[in-house]
């Protein structure tokens, strides 16, 4: 593994996507700085990129919290240039629309928009004096249609394009890369197997390519990060070859 002199923040490093796409940048050579609210989960991680000959910072994180995102990412950047800032923070909920709370569609609201606003501007506050850096946010379907039971998680994920789209378009002829992902698709984790199984029964898991492997989209965040800047991607949708769409 070849290191390199840079480093790639991962806000939102949950068990899953986040953690692969940590793995994935750590085994290129990067050095990860990996938030998450509750940091004690983070430990499985830190042990299996260091057992790969990686290296990661970890810690607890709130991304709602300007001085805290402000913190991590000038952290990051102390320890080597942050050249990759990755939003993964997820904030999926269904309610129906009369048992949407202010208080659920603010919180979404915070999570999935508003947080992803700090952990932007803050990164390319970073990028801007070297002029270079790469700046990438997970999207779902949500991003592009509201769907029944997700008023509030739409809103908040169409807002985020938006927070994206506008920042590529004022930092891309910067040379920041600004891209936003979007997964039209479950995703294999513990929660959408869950309520795959709640929703269709006990043989909705039979077919290996219902879902998609959060590797998957580590490598797509990877695949992004190294497109030539004659040729850059704003907006990429990726799902599974099954999938309706």
């Amino acid at each position: 593994m070849a290191k390199r002199n840079a480093t790639a923040a991962i806000i939102g490093a949950g068990d899953y996507i986040g953690a692969e796409i940590a793995k994935k940048f750590a085994a290129e050579g990067f050095t990860v700085f990996a938030g998450r609210r509750n940091g004690d989960k983070l430990a499985p991680l830190v042990g299996e990129v260091q057992a790969a000959g990686g290296k990661i910072f970890a810690r607890s994180l709130d991304a709602r919290k300007e001085e805290e995102i402000t913190a991590f990412l000038n952290d990051a950047d102390k320890e080597a240039p942050l050249e990759v800032c990755i939003f993964n923070v997820g904030a999926n909920v269904n309610f129906p629309i009369l048992d949407t709370t202010e208080r659920v569609f603010r919180k979404v609201w915070e999570m999935a928009c508003y947080s992803g606003f700090l952990a932007g501007r803050e990164a390319a506050r970073l990028m801007l004096p070297r002029g270079q850096g790469n700046i990438f946010f997970t999207g779902a379907t949500a991003s592009l249609r509201g769907g029944r039971g997700y008023a509030a998680f739409a809103s908040a994920k169409f807002g985020l394009r938006a927070v994206a789209q506008a920042m590529a378009r004022e930092l891309g002829p910067k040379n920041i890369h600004v891209g936003h992902l979007i997964i039209d698709s479950g995703v294999d984790t513990e929660w959408v197997r869950q309520r795959r199984i709640e929703a269709h029964g006990p043989d909705a898991l039979n077919d290996p390519d219902a879902l998609m492997p959060p590797a998957s989209v580590a490598n797509a965040y990877w695949q992004l990060y190294e497109q030539p800047r004659s040729a850059w991607t704003f907006e990429m949708e990726i799902r599974p070859f099954k999938e309706t769409w």
